[in-house]
């Protein structure tokens, strides 16, 4: 029972050295999560966090993997119910847009943070990040097509734009809400959605 207990203590630990690297590089960047900071955020020693994470660019991986992590639960997870096709993607723009209006970080969403922060650099929190868009753009895209197929949007749709489209609405919310004090930004963006994708209905979530 003791070794179970101090695993656990251990994953805690971690999980809330993680998060608190999450809330300082959705102020700062990703750059400002560094060994020595953090271990002043949690009250660790500089050798405690770097038992944990052994490298700083480790530690700033494991900060992407939780957001990551995050944004499946939140959104990616919440619509697999639907039917694939129109019905799962106004699902998805509803998720995605009250987690970008709310992502439990002080900053805002991190994934957008963190993209901007290394959209032109090169590396592996670079690649990292690449591979996750990637993967969300092409979960987009599915959805897109499958309701282009389905005839549920017209057959000309620019499959491509719409993602596009979708993904600077998503992007917005949050300097919308920091910088310009726009409360409604969230409704903003998915009535915006609404408007691309094709499906007009003036009525709000």
């Amino acid at each position: 029972m003791a070794g179970r207990a101090s695993a656990q203590a251990a994953l805690e630990t971690r999980r809330s050295v993680l998060k608190a690297a999450a809330d300082l590089a959705s102020v700062e960047g990703l750059d400002s999560v560094t060994i020595g900071r953090l271990a002043e955020i949690v009250q660790m020693s500089k050798s405690g966090v770097i038992g944990q994470f052994r490298t700083k660019e480790t530690l700033q991986l494991e900060t992407v993997e939780m957001v990551f992590a995050d944004f499946r639960t939140r959104v990616w997870d919440t619509v697999k119910r639907f039917p694939a096709g129109l019905p799962r993607l106004l699902a998805t723009c509803e998720a995605w847009t009250e987690y970008a209006a709310d992502p439990g970080y002080p900053g805002g969403c991190l994934m957008t943070q963190v993209t901007y922060d290394y959209d032109g650099r090169s590396g592996v929190v670079h690649e990292r990040l690449l591979e996750g868009r990637s993967q969300w753009r092409a979960a987009l895209r599915a959805d897109v097509t499958t309701a282009v197929q389905a005839g549920d949007l017209p057959a000309d749709t620019d499959v491509e734009a719409v993602v596009f489209g979708l993904e600077s609405l998503a992007s917005f919310i949050t300097p919308a809400l920091l910088l310009h004090g726009d409360d409604r930004a969230a409704d903003h963006a998915y009535q915006g959605m609404r408007r691309i994708i094709g499906a007009t209905s003036k009525e709000n979530r």
